[in-house]
């Protein structure tokens, strides 16, 4: 017990002194170390961006030897979450959870899920059903429920930027010019919850959580990804070299990760992992994301 609750105040603190950078937070929940009770920024580029959703966490006595129980207390339009009861489906909360994870690395990981959802097996069977047959309403629901419940911003109408040029022959200067238009969303009926906006958020295991294994969904290797920075030849030539999956280096990367960090330790795996002709290009994510953490 002491050796487990030194080590979770050691990771509380250190997740703390980042809470700055990576807005990942934990506090403890009364005088024990048993519920706490951690908090993530929403992914970006995804319907949940801007909103902030609290996790209740119960640490088990024989943690990091047993896996940490979650569910969100924030409630969360999501294939993989019970919208009803927090409750989460991901497998390193049973059958992938491994001793070297962390408080941390298991919130980014949650983190990860909302931008990775894997449908076809789900938490909540009805949410699943909307995001495979209405990709739209399922993304308008999601963003509205953060709205509502995580503390996103309301956007009324989307401004787009389109450029038009002035022909080549005119007197007109040649400079382009840009307009601004006024896009507004199309309207969709959104799914509202039928409870309460929070759950108890130091009952986890009352929740009756079915921790189900969730993969990360499999991406195209080739699909063009965007970053701020942007690739140099080098960091190219890696990513196709080794066949690299650009989807997963983009999610990483929405997370905070630096570019040649990511590609780095993603090659070390493929080369760890005896993959000579480079034909697994999806590396499995909690591998790259002890990498990065280590």
């Amino acid at each position: 017990m002491a050796s487990r609750n030194k080590r979770v105040m050691k990771e509380i603190q250190d997740c703390q002194r980042e809470s700055s950078l990576t807005q990942i937070n934990i506090q403890t929940v009364g005088e024990d170390l048993t519920h706490l009770r951690g908090s993530f920024a929403g992914p970006p580029n995804s319907p949940y961006e801007g909103g902030t959703f609290e996790v209740a966490i119960e640490v088990p006595i024989r943690y990091p030897f047993e896996p940490l129980k979650m569910k969100f207390i924030t409630k969360v339009y999501h294939p993989n979450v019970s919208s009803q009861s927090g409750a989460i489906c991901l497998d390193i909360l049973k059958d992938a959870w491994s001793p070297v994870l962390t408080l941390k690395t298991t919130l980014v990981s949650l983190q990860s899920l909302l931008c990775s959802p894997e449908p076809n097996d789900p938490q909540d069977a009805e949410v699943a059903k909307v995001y495979l047959s209405d990709r739209c309403k399922f993304e308008q629901t999601a963003r509205h429920w953060t709205q509502m419940y995580a503390g996103a911003r309301v956007h009324s109408a989307t401004k787009a930027q389109a450029p038009s040029t002035t022909p080549l022959n005119s007197n007109m200067p040649s400079r382009s010019a840009k307009t601004t238009v006024e896009v507004d969303e199309p309207e969709v009926e959104v799914i509202s919850p039928s409870m309460g906006t929070h759950a108890n958020p130091t009952d986890v295991s009352s929740s009756n959580v079915d921790l189900t294994k969730s993969s990360h969904s499999n991406a195209d290797p080739g699909k063009e990804i965007s970053t701020k920075s942007g690739f140099n030849r080098d960091i190219e030539d890696q990513i196709r070299n080794f066949a690299l999956d650009r989807n997963q280096i983009d999610q990483f990367s929405n997370m905070g990760f630096d570019i040649e960090a990511i590609v780095g330790a993603m090659i070390h795996l493929k080369i760890s992992h005896d993959d000579p002709d480079q034909s697994r290009s999806l590396i499995p994510f909690s591998a790259v994301l002890e990498a990065l953490l280590n």
